[in-house]
């Protein structure tokens, strides 16, 4: 494991050398700016020198000064969104210049590899429709990427590399798969310009992303640095948010969207209060403790033996953690996933996975309020007549289908679960097997990987559930 420490150092040698302000690669030429927002604006420069500010959509100048380290920032007021190409001037004696800036939404999208897949997929792991959506991607030129690459460390960096790319064939290939669909979807209902700042790993854990300070209560993580070394790169905890995440925190976002869990399955039972906990934690570093989360149930995989329910339990704690997380939501993607794909833990449907998370914002961030961003979830069960009666939340409209209806799945008393026969009848679904006269349990794809097919009816699925307690 490198240690980067020298940076900040160079960087504040570069301003003595070249005596102009040096700004962090992630305010680069072509980055989008949060409409509406007081946005940070930072860098080096001499200490005690004054850096002037000037915003090509604004005749006022902001001024900061250089601290004893050579830091300055400068909150910079933007306008509403539009598609005005802006510049922003930056001078303490000499100018640097950044071109080609849009005022639109920006956000971060985060996790391991399901959010990390780009456009033109992984080996023997293919995006959805790729070669057509990079060869249309020429169609958004306001759509705006930069993709943080991987840089872990042990202490909490000033700076990190990334610059914002244009959404063209020649670049889009390159950005997060479930991201752009989610910035495609965003721009063409609200008609803004988006940006996306990357900042994935693939197979890291939920502590990778989260703070010393946190990390240090985990009775089960031990940050020595040893310790930590010997840990595969993807499973070290601490790394991810001191190289990744610190880095960017002065750069203003509209909100989050996440994927990751594949790599805390077996974790269940911890993962909802760290989850909470990490998102408490960015929130607290962007100094907005109602920014929105947006994340990504885990898909099915088998994980060994696709019977078994070690990933069910941990997208069960997935869609328990909203309850613990302000202003966050969850979308299913229980049917995104062919059956084929029993030991892709990519699946190449991204598409459908992007514009859920999209749906969620427009509902629940940009009032759009029509815009269905959850399917049904479990509320209730009785027993009626040999038959096990479920009710549903998010229903009122019904369902996509009454019958032939696929992965639910009925227990007795002795807690087998069986397969089983299920209908649609007066909103609410009738589950029963021949041979269970009084049934005490109802599950719905409820294993590592079991794909279903009901939904409501606006194609958004029931999220996998159970009605029972069992430990099996």
């Amino acid at each position: 494991m490198k240690r980067i420490f020298l940076l900040p150092a160079l960087l504040v040698l570069s301003v003595v050398l070249c005596g102009k302000p040096v700004l962090p690669e992630i305010l680069s030429d072509g980055m989008v700016l949060q409409q509406n927002s007081d946005v940070n604006l930072w860098g080096k420069a001499e200490p005690g020198k004054t850096v002037t500010v000037k915003p090509s959509w604004s005749t006022a100048s902001i001024h900061a000064t250089a601290d004893k380290g050579g830091k300055w920032l400068a909150v910079v007021k933007t306008p509403e969104a539009g598609f005005t190409s802006h510049t922003i001037t930056f001078s303490d004696g000499e100018e640097v210049v950044l071109r080609d800036i849009l005022i639109g939404e920006v956000w971060l999208a985060s996790g391991q590899s399901n959010m990390e897949m780009p456009l033109r997929g992984f080996h023997n792991n293919p995006i959805l429709k790729a070669n057509e959506t990079i060869a249309f991607s020429g169609q958004y030129p306001s759509i705006r990427f930069v993709t943080i690459p991987k840089s872990p460390s042990f202490e909490p960096m000033e700076t990190v590399e990334g610059r914002w790319q244009v959404c063209n064939p020649q670049n889009s290939p390159e950005f997060s798969a479930t991201a752009f669909f989610f910035a495609e979807t965003l721009h063409k209902a609200l008609n803004v310009p988006v940006g996306i700042i990357a900042c994935s790993w693939g197979g890291t854990k939920v502590e990778g992303w989260t703070s010393r300070e946190i990390l240090n209560t985990y009775p089960d993580v031990d940050l020595n640095e040893e310790v930590v070394n010997k840990l595969h790169p993807m499973a070290r905890p601490l790394l991810m948010y001191n190289g990744m995440i610190h880095p960017i925190t002065n750069y203003v976002v509209k909100g989050f969207i996440w994927y990751q869990g594949e790599s805390n399955v077996g974790a269940h039972n911890d993962y909802p209060a760290r989850f909470h906990n990490m998102v408490s934690l960015w929130r607290k570093q962007w100094k907005n403790a109602d920014l929105p989360f947006y994340f990504v149930e885990i898909a099915p995989f088998e994980y060994g033996n696709a019977n078994e329910t070690r990933a069910a339990y941990l997208r069960e704690a997935q869609f328990k953690a909203q309850k613990l997380i302000p202003h966050s939501g969850m979308v299913s993607t229980n049917d995104l996933v062919e059956p084929y794909e029993l030991r892709n833990i990519h699946p190449r449907n991204k598409t459908d996975v992007g514009k859920r998370l999209a749906f969620m914002a427009l509902n629940q961030t940009y009032g759009q309020e029509r815009v269905t961003a959850r399917g049904p979830e479990y509320r209730s069960m009785e027993v009626r007549d040999g038959k096990a009666i479920v009710s549903f939340d998010r229903a009122e409209e019904g369902f996509n289908r009454t019958d032939g209806i696929e992965g639910f799945e009925i227990a007795a008393e002795d807690g087998e679960f069986l397969p089983a026969q299920a209908m649609v009848r007066d909103n609410k679904v009738e589950v029963s097997r021949e041979g269970i006269t009084q049934p005490v349990a109802v599950r719905y794809c409820f294993r590592n990987f079991q794909i279903g097919n009901l939904a409501g009816t606006r194609e958004l699925p029931v999220v996998p559930f159970r009605t029972d307690s069992f430990e099996k």
